[in-house]
């Protein structure tokens, strides 16, 4: 193999590549980054916007004291839940960390299921328009007297382009789009696919995917493991502050509905899994569609995935 370590000096090092590392959650990311890392004598940005939160940590999946001393993250348990932090900000700091990284390294890893952090990385977020506050306000209000459908049959009018591709059962991401659609009288739809931002940095994606039913086992063997962890005492102290949307988090949710006396224990822990294996379909749909993302099995050695990088950059140095 290359190695790049002790070639800086070659003509095709003066250019700086991200080993974005996406795929569902439970399927092994964080391991691979680590490795990575580790391979190319560099450090991790993640792209979670759940592990973001300081108060949140067995739910999130954030990673383990020995994993954070194996190779040195950025962007892990940096903000609180009651922080008003959005994918704009993370696209700031991030490419902000990246340049820092950039002037003493040319690679970096970053490592996230959420497809629009990473996106926000990569490409920049599309442009919208300021939105009312006091028509976010009333949404919300909406949701919570009347429950979503009614907002769902709002944005299917407003914007049937957008409704057809959102996932209609994330309450955040129909409000988002109602909020604009009534702020600028314009479809949601109409600000989408704007022209992409040029990064100083080549990106090299890799997806893990693996067997549907080996995803799925992983999940509920995860989220066992997060209730002997404790994630239940986890949820409970964050009982108080269950309507911060941090919070509204599959993981603590369902445990806020045990807590609240709406369902058993039993019934709390089965709709974590189920519902976590709903979003593990949501980030494989999502990340699907991108054309750039080499996919692996979850099992292929670290040495194949390396080869394959060092191979893509050997290539891009002679065309």
């Amino acid at each position: 193999m290359l190695n790049f370590a002790i070639t800086a000096e070659n003509h095709f090092m003066n250019t700086n590549y991200l080993l974005n590392i996406v795929g569902p959650t439970a399927i092994g990311k964080t391991s691979l980054a680590i490795k990575l890392a580790n391979k190319f004598n560099t450090e991790i940005i993640s792209a979670d916007s759940r592990q973001f939160y300081k108060e949140m940590s067995i739910g999130t999946a954030v990673p383990s004291k020995e994993e954070l001393r194996a190779a040195k993250h950025h962007f892990i348990q940096h903000i609180s839940i009651e922080d008003n932090y959005n994918v704009g900000d993370f696209e700031t700091e991030a490419i902000q960390k990246l340049n820092e990284l950039f002037q003493h390294k040319n690679f970096a890893i970053m490592v996230g299921g959420s497809g629009l952090y990473t996106k926000s990385v990569l490409q920049g977020l599309d442009y919208f328009p300021e939105v009312s506050l006091e028509i976010r306000q009333e949404l919300n209000l909406k949701l919570e007297k009347e429950g979503l459908a009614p907002l769902q049959h709002q944005l299917q009018k407003l914007d049937p382009h957008y409704f057809k591709i959102v996932d209609i059962e994330n309450p955040h991401r129909v409000i988002r789009a109602l909020e604009v659609c009534i702020s600028s009288g314009k479809p949601y739809s109409s600000y989408l696919n704007q022209p992409k931002k040029k990064r100083d940095f080549t990106t090299i994606s890799i997806g893990l995917d693996a067997d549907r039913k080996i995803i799925y086992d992983r999940i509920n063997h995860r989220v066992d493991l997060m209730m002997e962890e404790g994630l239940l005492q986890e949820a409970r102290s964050l009982f108080p502050k269950r309507q911060l949307n941090a919070l509204n988090t599959v993981g603590y949710k369902e445990l806020f509905s045990f807590l609240e006396g709406k369902d058993s224990l039993e019934t709390a822990i089965s709709e974590i899994k189920k519902n976590t294996r709903r979003f593990a379909k949501r980030q494989l749909t999502w990340f699907r569609k991108d054309q750039e993302i080499n996919w692996f099995d979850n099992q292929t050695p670290i040495e194949e995935i390396q080869q394959f990088i060092e191979t893509k950059i050997s290539d891009r140095s002679h065309s």
